[in-house]
C-alpha cells in the first residue's frame, strides 16, 4: 500500500491485514502463508520485470482451499494477483510498484498440479499448477502432445498461463493456447465470488463439492459434453497460410481469442481448463537453415506456407547476435536443461532467488551476484552446440531451424536443395541430437539479455523487450531502427517464430538513457509497419492495451479485484479513474 494511503488509518490497516492473515493461515496453514519480505521475494519479484510489496504471498494445496482463499480476500477488499510459473516477460504477475489502493495477495498456484486425460486422451483437464512439461510427458505416454511445447521464454510455464494470456508459442499448426472451456470464480455485482462452471462437464453439488471432485479427477464421461465448446483455434492453419494478408496472423490484442479464461489475464481465478490434444509426429526431421539474405528467407518462408500439404511442425529464427549471446550468456541454462531437463528449472530459479536474498544482506556483494558466479562457473563447462552449428554461425547471418513431419521430410528436403543452389544460402539435416540442442539454444536466448545485463551494470542501463506480430505479407521483416535510436543500444536480439512472422526483439541499452523512453521512441516505427505487440507475452505493465482489451477486462472483473493495472489501466477500485 502506498504512502499517501497510510496516515492516519496506518493502524487500523495492519490490524485488519492481521486479521486476514490469520484467517488465511486457518484455511492454507502457517507455512503457506508467506509475509516476510525474503519470503515473499521469489514471488513479487517478475522474471524480468515487475516488483512491489504485498500483504502475503498464498500456496494453497487443493481447489477448494484456492477457493476459501481467494473469496477470503476478494471480499475482504484485497487485491488478487494470480500467479503461475512467474516466467512471464511483462511483468504481468508480479505487483508493479507500490502505488495500490488496497493491500495486494499474491496467489502462487504452483502446488495445484493436476493433468486427467478424458475421451482416451483427445483432452486433457487441467489445474492451475500443471506445467507444460507435465503435460507433454503425460501425452507422451499415449502418443499425443498439447497443444503448445516449451516455447521461447516459457522453459517451466504453466498450462493455465499459456491460455490466460493467449500464448503462442513454436508450432506453426496450432495458434495461440485457446480454450472455450474452463472452470473459473468470477466476482459478481453482489460482491460476491461465483463459481462458473463452463467446462463442458456436468458435476453436481456445491462450489466447494464440485472443486473437490476435480481435484480428485472425478470427471465421468457420462458426464462430458463434447460438444461443449472449442479446445484449441482450429482456423489458425488456414488463417496462417494467408501469406498476402495485410494483418499479423496473432497478438494478444485479437478479440478473436479471447473467451473467458483464454485470455482473461488473471481476470478471473482459473480452477481448470479443458483443452484439445493431438496425434504426435514421429520421427519428425530438423534442417538447420543459414542465409545472409532476409529477402531468400522470405522467399522460403512463402513457399512452405503456400506450397506444401501440411504445415511444417515450427520454424524458428535465430539473428547471429542472438545466437552469439545465448552461446555465452545463457550456457548454463542450456546445460541445465540439456542434462537434467525442464522440469528442474523452477527449481533451478527458486534457487537463484532464494540466493538473491541472502546476498542482498550483505552490503559487500553485488546485487546481481548470482548471475555473476553463474557466469563464472559457465566457463568451466564443456562446449555445448554441435560443430555443425558453430561453421554456421560463423559463415551466416540469419538462422532457421525448421522442423517438419516424417511425411514432409522429402518434399521439403528437395525444395531446400533447389533453394540453396538458387541462393547464397545453405543447409543441413540435423541428427535427432542436433536437432534437440538447435532448438533449445533457440529458447535458451530469451534468457540472455537478462543475463548480460546482470553482468555488464557498468555500461547496461537495462532492456527494451519486444515481441512484435508483423503483417502476414510483411516482405520487409528484418528491421532497421534510426541512427539516433540505434546509438543507444549495445546489442539487439533477434528471434521468433518466422512462419507466423512474431519476432522477439530484445535490446540492451547503454548506461544513461531512459530505457522507457528508447522503447517508446521504437513503437511509431512499429506502427508504421502496421505491426501489433505484444503479440504473445500479453501486455503486463509495460504495454498500454487497447480500449477494447480494456473493456474486455472490465466485462471480466468489474470491481477490478484482479490483477489491476495491466495494459496501464487504472488499479483503482471499481476502475474509478476509468469513468472520470
Amino acid at each position: 500500500m502506498s504512502a499517501s494511503l497510510q496516515g492516519s488509518s496506518e493502524a487500523s490497516s495492519e490490524v485488519s491485514d492481521a486479521s486476514l492473515i490469520h484467517s488465511l493461515r486457518a484455511i492454507l496453514g502457517a507455512r503457506h502463508v508467506l509475509t516476510t519480505p525474503s519470503a515473499t521475494y521469489r514471488f513479487r519479484k517478475g522474471f524480468r520485470f515487475g516488483m512491489g510489496d504485498v500483504v502475503a504471498v498464498l500456496q494453497p494445496g487443493s481447489l477448494v482451499e484456492l477457493w476459501r482463499a481467494a473469496k477470503l480476500c476478494a471480499e475482504s477488499g484485497r487485491i488478487i494477483i494470480m500467479q503461475a510459473a512467474n516466467t512471464g516477460l511483462t511483468g504481468g504477475s508480479t505487483p508493479d510498484g507500490n502505488d495500490y489502493d488496497r493491500g495486494v495477495v499474491i496467489i502462487s498456484t504452483n502446488r495445484l498440479d493436476g493433468i486427467y486425460l478424458i475421451g482416451e486422451g483427445r483432452q486433457v483437464v487441467c489445474l492451475p499448477g500443471s506445467t507444460l512439461h507435465d503435460l507433454e510427458d503425460k501425452l507422451a505416454a499415449i502418443g499425443r502432445e498439447p497443444h503448445s511445447v516449451i516455447g521461447s521464454s516459457c522453459i517451466g510455464a504453466s498450462v493455465l498461463g499459456g491460455v490466460s494470456n493467449n500464448s503462442g508459442g513454436a508450432l506453426v499448426q496450432r495458434g495461440p493456447a485457446f480454450t472455450e472451456m474452463a472452470l473459473f470464480g468470477q466476482m459478481g455485482a453482489d460482491g460476491k465470488l461465483h463459481l462458473v462452471n463452463h467446462l463442458g462437464i456436468r458435476l453436481e453439488g456445491n462450489p466447494e463439492e464440485i472443486l473437490a471432485a476435480v481435484q480428485a479427477g472425478q470427471l465421468p464421461e457420462a458426464a462430458i459434453d463434447w460438444n461443449a465448446g472449442r479446445g484449441h483455434d482450429e482456423n489458425y492453419a488456414t488463417h496462417v497460410r494467408d501469406v498476402d494478408a495485410d494483418t499479423p496472423a496473432r497478438f494478444n490484442a485479437d478479440p478473436n481469442r479471447w473467451y473467458e479464461a483464454a485470455g482473461c489475464a488473471g481476470k478471473l481465478v482459473v480452477f481448470a481448463v479443458r483443452l484439445d490434444t493431438f496425434e504426435a509426429n514421429k520421427n519428425p526431421a530438423v534442417f538447420y537453415i543459414g542465409t545472409n539474405s532476409t529477402s531468400d528467407l522470405e522467399d522460403l518462408r512463402r513457399y512452405a506456407l503456400t506450397h506444401f500439404d501440411e504445415l511444417p511442425i515450427a520454424g524458428e529464427y535465430l539473428h547471429r547476435d542472438a545466437f552469439d549471446i545465448a552461446e555465452k550468456y545463457g550456457k548454463d541454462t542450456f546445460a541445465v536443461i540439456r542434462y537434467f531437463g525442464t522440469k528442474y528449472l523452477p527449481k533451478f530459479f527458486s534457487m537463484k532467488s532464494r540466493f538473491d536474498v541472502f546476498a542482498q544482506k550483505l552490503p559487500f556483494l553485488s546485487d546481481h551476484f548470482s548471475d555473476l558466479a553463474m557466469q563464472a562457473l559457465s566457463r568451466f563447462l564443456p562446449k555445448q552446440l554441435p560443430k555443425r552449428m558453430c561453421e554456421y554461425r560463423d559463415r551466416f547471418e540469419h538462422h532457421l531451424m525448421l522442423k517438419v513431419s516424417a511425411p514432409m521430410t522429402a518434399p521439403v528436403r528437395t525444395y531446400l536443395e533447389q533453394w540453396a543452389s538458387s541462393t547464397g544460402g545453405a543447409f543441413f539435416e540435423c541428427t535427432p541430437e542436433e536437432g534437440k540442442l538447435a532448438f533449445l539454444h533457440r529458447f535458451a536466448a530469451a534468457g540472455a539479455a537478462v543475463r548480460y545485463r546482470a553482468i555488464h551494470t557498468k555500461t547496461a542501463e537495462d532492456i527494451v523487450a519486444l515481441d512484435v506480430a508483423l503483417r502476414r505479407n510483411d516482405r520487409e521483416w528484418f528491421e532497421v531502427l534510426p541512427k539516433e535510436i540505434e546509438d543507444k543500444i549495445i546489442v539487439k536480439l533477434y528471434y521468433g517464430h518466422f512462419f507466423c512472422h512474431v519476432m522477439h526483439q530484445d535490446y540492451v541499452i547503454k548506461k544513461g538513457y531512459n530505457a522507457m523512453q528508447v522503447e517508446h521512441d521504437m513503437l511509431p516505427g512499429l506502427d508504421a509497419r502496421g505491426a501489433r505487440y505484444p503479440a504473445e507475452h500479453n501486455v503486463g505493465h509495460l504495454y498500454k492495451a487497447p480500449d477494447e482489451m480494456v473493456a474486455h477486462y472490465r466485462s471480466l472483473d468489474p470491481c477490478n479485484c484482479f490483477n489491476p493495472g495491466i495494459g496501464l489501466a487504472t488499479k483503482t477500485r471499481n476502475w474509478v479513474a476509468e469513468s472520470v
